[in-house]
């Protein structure tokens, strides 16, 4: 693997400084520098660039080679800023002991410079063994520790990316569960009651055009209720967060009575669901209980949409039913029950394969998705056959604690 310019650079800077320092005249006893001096400074100094990929093998070489030049009499001086370069790599690469005997090889070096000399001080040597090395070893220490931390936060950063990744991909998941959630709700109930009515029209269209009229009108509600919920649905997933307030503001070309933009479906427009399904032929009487108050938007969609699923199964199984929707408002939790008396046998089915049809839309999508509604925003879901014959849907909720009696309105227990 040849040298790179960050290894060469530093090599060649401190060979050129090393035989600049020897055509100076050595203080003391030392032999001027001479041609062979000149080349074997080059040979000290050009493991340098290996220094990187061998530093402790760069460094003893280097120390080996000064010891001959200083034998041969030549001034040490000249090639220490090599060595103590050679110790920074050591230090910055390698860990503290291996750091440490690099000074102690540094510090024999220079101790037999200071006894080769003639008339040195070895106090000064000393002294300069044991605060030069060190301090190179401290930066070089200080170096490789950084880089591990620069290490550490690359693979954490690496790691947050991958985390951050599988998070949008589960969110994505999330929101397509949702959305088909959604429609499964919305299709579901208006395609039901949509294909009874249809099927009522049909039957007596010509015994009783009243009836089927009738039948044809609310045919036509709910294909309007369907088609409005969808398009708000899928405006929503189209629209940028942006353009939101410009979609509700009216323009030339676009109505201050669109509704599209209107609010998700809540407990509000339970009547709407009910007058529905008993359009459709299924008994359905409301029981308020409690203050009615406001809700957030995500309680009462859930909410909204478990009843509607609810009903919406009375009518595909147990369409000859009488049906009691309860809704209670308690200080901290809203409680919901769809129940039902199982209605009239059919010819081809027992209440046991009524009840077991309405049960197996537990391992589909209906009462899946109301119990994971229901886990959504905390609370408990059940359903299951009755005691005493039918079936029964219950929810419970978590919602704020009631705020006092005078911020509600207090709905009697036999509203229907």
């Amino acid at each position: 693997m040849p040298p790179r310019a960050v290894d060469i650079a530093p090599a060649v800077a401190d060979m050129v400084v090393s035989l600049l320092l020897a055509r100076e005249d050595p203080t003391g006893n030392w032999r001027h520098t001479d041609t062979f001096g000149f080349v074997l400074i080059v040979l000290i100094n050009l493991p340098l660039l290996a220094r990187r990929r061998a530093p402790v093998a760069v460094l003893f070489v280097m120390l080996a080679l000064q010891v001959w030049f200083i034998a041969l009499g030549y001034w040490p001086v000249v090639n220490s800023l090599g060595s103590l370069l050679a110790l920074y790599t050591v230090a910055s690469q390698r860990p503290v002991r291996i750091a440490a005997a690099g000074i102690a090889a540094v510090g024999a070096v220079w101790i037999y410079a200071g006894l080769a000399a003639d008339g040195g001080s070895m106090v000064t040597v000393v002294a300069q063994i044991l605060t030069v090395p060190p301090v190179v070893c401290w930066f070089g220490t200080a170096a490789r520790r950084l880089g591990e931390r620069n290490a550490q936060l690359a693979l954490l950063t690496a790691k947050l990316a991958r985390e951050q990744e599988a998070r949008a991909r589960r969110a994505v998941t999330d929101e397509r569960v949702r959305i088909a959630r959604e429609l499964h709700d919305v299709v579901a109930h208006h395609v039901s009651v949509i294909s009874v009515q249809a099927g009522l029209a049909e039957y007596v269209i010509t015994s009783d055009p009243p009836t089927a009229q009738a039948a044809l009108h609310t045919i036509g509600e709910t294909t309007r209720e369907a088609l409005d919920e969808m398009r708000r649905m899928l405006l929503l997933l189209r629209a940028d967060p942006e353009d939101m307030d410009a979609v509700r503001v009216p323009g030339p070309d676009r109505p201050a009575a669109d509704d599209t933009m209107d609010p998700a479906p809540g407990l509000a427009r339970l009547d709407d669901v009910v007058r529905r399904i008993r359009a459709a032929g299924v008994a359905v009487a409301i029981r308020r209980v409690g203050i009615a108050r406001p809700l957030s938007s995500g309680v009462e969609l859930c909410a909204y949409r478990i009843v509607q699923e609810a009903l919406t199964n009375v009518l595909k199984h147990a369409r000859t039913a009488r049906v009691e929707l309860t809704v209670e408002y308690e200080p901290t939790r809203l409680r919901i029950a769809v129940c039902d008396d199982g209605g009239e046998p059919d010819s081809d089915a027992t209440p046991q394969t009524r009840n077991s049809g309405r049960i197996g839309g537990a391992s589909g999508h209906g009462l899946i998705g109301m119990s994971e509604r229901a886990r959504l925003y905390g609370g408990t879901f059940s359903a299951g056959p009755r005691p005493e014959g039918g079936f029964e849907v219950g929810l419970v909720l978590p919602i704020p604690a009631e705020p006092g009696t005078s911020g509600g309105k207090v709905v009697g227990a036999g509203d229907t």
